[in-house]
């Protein structure tokens, strides 16, 4: 397993200490797939997902965001 980005592993820090809404404000800006990816499996493996279903919903919605076509942009 590769060693986690140093944004999910900030994003992790917020929503342990219980700012969620700093947290969901990061995540919607989220750099890459692989950063958001990397938070879910932080956040999975300390248990903070069945916790928090907003910032579980958020992880998914940004994936696919981040995965779809990027049709409004020039290319």
């Amino acid at each position: 397993m590769s060693r986690p980005a140093i944004w999910a592993t900030k994003v992790a820090a917020l929503i342990q200490g219980g700012n969620t809404q700093a947290a969901l404000a990061q995540i919607k800006v989220a750099p890459t797939v692989k950063d958001v990816e990397q938070l879910r499996s932080l956040l999975e493996s300390a248990g903070l997902l069945k916790r928090h279903p907003a910032i579980d919903s958020t992880t998914h919605d940004q994936i696919a965001a981040l995965k779809g076509s990027r049709l409004h942009r020039s290319p």
